[in-house]
């Protein structure tokens, strides 16, 4: 039997949240690293979620990627397909997720879907069309700040707008609180009016599962993983522990952390208040030829017998631009992932299998380098962030955690850790 649901995220980190969202619901979910080289076989579950890197690459690169994912997800059968962003709505006035939406309706021979961010379980919150981030509009919290996707706007309707050939609509709060059928009502008359893509206001979790059923007849669902909690239902799947299942974890633990969020480095500084040894990853070292991962890992040699060790090379917004102005963003960005992804070989070597990963571009360095291909879903450790069990290229299991930088508690790090004990 063909995958009920075939999901396509455009970042590492944002294709777990979504699949912990789908596992919490009762699906049994594999997360892929990257589109499977060979044709669909033995897939016990009834979500995959291809996770790609295609967040920050030129939309046509974005684009190919996710037409290749799609034609892999429609071999195995599946149902319905969902695009999956991240809830700030992380994009440039090029994309990629209006360029990649609006190719994947076309290869589907569709005309209308939604645009749904909203997680109000995480603090994202979508009213009259506009973005909030807790209390505060995007445009005016830490995302306004970020290195390679700023987001200045929280008019999703004119965001979306901009980097779409179609015409873009709302379904506005009031539509969503009415019910499926007021929601589907809506979709018939924007279609009439053209519209391809519309956002979909969300303020609560309950306006998530009252949007669920109007979804159900639409071959492609695009947003956060917020609106995954009301598609489960459609198949008349439930919650189960046993969706969550993992194998008994083992060996010792460690966290990167590469993300420049203002959550991660709250969570950074929190784990080193709390005595966890800690090592910077300074990106102007690396690029001076010194040797930073050599001792990243004899660092870890002294320290990983007695606990959790941090590597990380999380900083404030100030010191993040002054890098960039000397390197440019790039190439910083691109020197820290290989760098971390080194230190995770490392880290495997010397017996690491309890592994926490912070931001999106770090945990797809990471698992790249590690050779993990895939991932088998469990249970939630804050919401949006799952552990995952992975199997190594030598046959051992992997416990990691691949955690969006805005997601989680102070404490996430520690806390991680000791779910797992």
């Amino acid at each position: 039997m063909g995958i009920r649901l075939g999901c396509i995220a455009d970042d590492f980190t944002g294709a777990t949240d979504l699949a912990n969202n789908l596992v919490r619901a009762g699906m049994r979910v594999v997360q892929t690293i990257n589109t499977p080289a060979g044709p669909p076989s033995g897939l016990a579950a009834d979500a995959v979620v291809v996770a790609l890197k295609s967040r920050t690459i030129p939309a046509a690169d974005a684009v190919a990627q996710s037409l290749e994912a799609l034609a892999w997800l429609r071999a195995a059968g599946a149902e319905q397909i969902y695009f999956k962003y991240c809830s700030t709505f992380d994009s440039t006035s090029d994309g990629n997720i209006g360029p990649v939406a609006e190719a994947l309706l076309d290869a589907l021979g569709a005309d209308f879907t939604v645009a749904a961010p909203a997680f109000p379980d995480n603090g994202r919150t979508v009213y009259k069309g506009h973005l909030f981030v807790g209390d505060e509009l995007l445009s005016d919290s830490g995302m306004r700040n970020h290195p390679l996707t700023p987001m200045t706007d929280s008019n999703l309707v004119r965001v979306l707008q901009a980097q779409s050939r179609g015409k873009i609509g709302l379904v506005e709060h009031a539509v969503v609180a009415a019910g499926p059928d007021a929601v589907r009502e809506r979709f018939s008359a924007l279609r009439a009016d053209g519209v391809s893509l519309s956002i979909v206001d969300s303020v609560t979790t309950g306006d998530l599962v009252r949007i669920g059923p109007a979804l159900a007849e639409l071959p492609l669902v695009t947003g956060g993983s917020g609106i995954a909690i009301g598609l489960p239902a459609n198949w008349g799947i439930t919650p189960s522990a046993d969706a969550a299942s993992l194998p008994a974890a083992s060996g010792r633990a460690a966290i990167l952390s590469g993300s420049v969020s203002t959550a991660t480095n709250g969570q950074v500084q929190r784990a080193i208040r709390a005595g966890v040894p800690s090592f910077v990853v300074e990106p102007l070292r690396i690029a001076a030829g010194e040797p930073v991962v050599a001792e990243a890992l004899a660092f870890a040699d002294r320290h990983l017998a007695a606990g959790p060790v941090l590597v990380y090379s999380t900083a404030a917004p100030e010191a993040v631009r002054s890098v960039q102005g000397r390197l440019g963003a790039s190439e910083a960005g691109a020197l820290v992932e290989h760098a971390l992804a080194e230190v995770a070989r490392g880290l495997i070597e010397r017996d690491v299998r309890r592994l926490v990963v912070a931001g999106g571009e770090t945990s797809g360095a990471v698992v790249q380098a590690l050779g993990v291909d895939q991932l088998r879903i469990g249970a939630q450790i804050d919401p949006g962030v799952p552990w995952c069990a992975a199997t190594l290229p030598g046959g051992e299991t992997l416990h990691i955690t691949l955690k969006s930088g805005n997601f989680g508690t102070p404490d996430f790090f520690t806390k991680a850790l000791e779910s797992l004990r």
